[in-house]
């Protein structure tokens, strides 16, 4: 699939302001060309955005609410596949194709307090949330983990929480900050976290060691961490009526595609949720950050960029 049809119905908008956060982090704000009200969205929400050859995810920082622009920060990744050098080589007048705002990373209305943690570049959706928390009057804590000089929006953040954001520059004060907030938040209170998959596995693991029930954790990955080869597989695919062999260390995106299939896909690491197919037969082997847990025990779906067979062959609705 092309980014341009990804991308169909979406919006063309022109670059504002580009502000550099820190050495490494860059601030992008877009706005309608004619000078128009941008669609509202939800915090947590992400925009999908068309730069150079290719369509990246990025958090919006907004609370969502009656915006006239659209923010993201983006984080330059050196052995990336150029994406963020793309945006960060965007400036002011140039013109660029976004989705319409999207969200699976939006604050629960019955939490009587949000517990918010960030590592890194994964403070962004965080923003988001710390600035609806202040507008709507919602109780909101945040610890947000980065290394020296490279915390971004750090002063929009102590301003929006003054002394309800920890902040931690390195993992011992981290632990410290995670342990005591852990065991002291009242009930009915909801953890967001986002950051690299490492990060949130052990903030995660430490909830639940704690007693934290799963429907009071969310999170939202950034990066994703090395998959192996794993084994060969058959996928049959029944309204095809075809059958495509999946070799080890070839994914079975790139095999339904090799096969003239195509599946909607973006992100290609798992995390977007975009790649989603339907399994009819067979126990997927689920490799991704997108599925909750519930729904990968129920092998209905998989999401073919990255999880392949627990079994020699897959029976998909395609």
């Amino acid at each position: 699939m092309t980014a341009t049809a990804l991308l169909a119905g979406g919006l063309k908008l022109q670059v504002a302001e580009v502000t550099a956060q820190t050495p490494s982090i860059t601030s992008i704000t877009f706005t309608d060309p004619a000078g128009g009200p941008l669609p509202a969205y939800v915090p947590g929400s992400h925009l999908l955005v068309q730069c150079g050859d290719g369509v990246n995810a990025y958090s919006l920082t907004g609370s969502g609410r009656s915006p006239s622009d659209y923010s993201v920060s983006v984080l330059r990744v050196a052995s990336g596949a150029g994406g963020s050098a793309a945006m960060h080589r965007l400036r002011a007048g140039d013109r660029v194709l976004v989705s319409r705002p999207r969200s699976a990373f939006t604050p629960m209305a019955t939490a009587r307090h949000h517990l918010l943690i960030a590592g890194g570049i994964g403070v962004t959706p965080m923003l988001s949330h710390a600035r609806a928390a202040a507008e709507w009057g919602m109780a909101a804590t945040m610890i947000y983990m980065y290394r020296p000089a490279e915390g971004a929006h750090v002063p929009e953040l102590r301003e929006l929480l003054d002394t309800r954001l920890v902040e931690c520059t390195d993992r011992g004060s981290f632990r410290q900050a995670l342990a005591e907030k852990l065991s002291s938040q009242r009930l009915g209170t909801h953890l967001y976290v986002c950051g690299p998959a490492a990060f949130m596995e052990s903030v995660l693991a430490s909830a639940r060691e704690l007693g934290w029930p799963e429907t009071r954790l969310h999170s939202e990955p950034f990066g994703t961490p090395e998959l192996d080869a794993g084994q060969p597989f058959r996928a049959k695919l029944t309204r095809s009526g075809i059958q495509v062999e999946i070799p080890a260390g070839v994914s079975l995106l790139e095999a339904l595609e090799g096969a003239d299939v195509g599946v909607p896909n973006m992100c290609r690491k798992g995390v977007c949720g975009e790649c989603s197919v339907a399994v009819l037969r067979g126990t997927p082997q689920h490799r991704d950050l997108y599925l909750s847990e519930d729904q990968k025990a129920s092998g209905r779906t998989m999401m073919c960029c990255v999880s392949r067979s627990l079994d020699q062959e897959l029976e998909l609705d395609l």
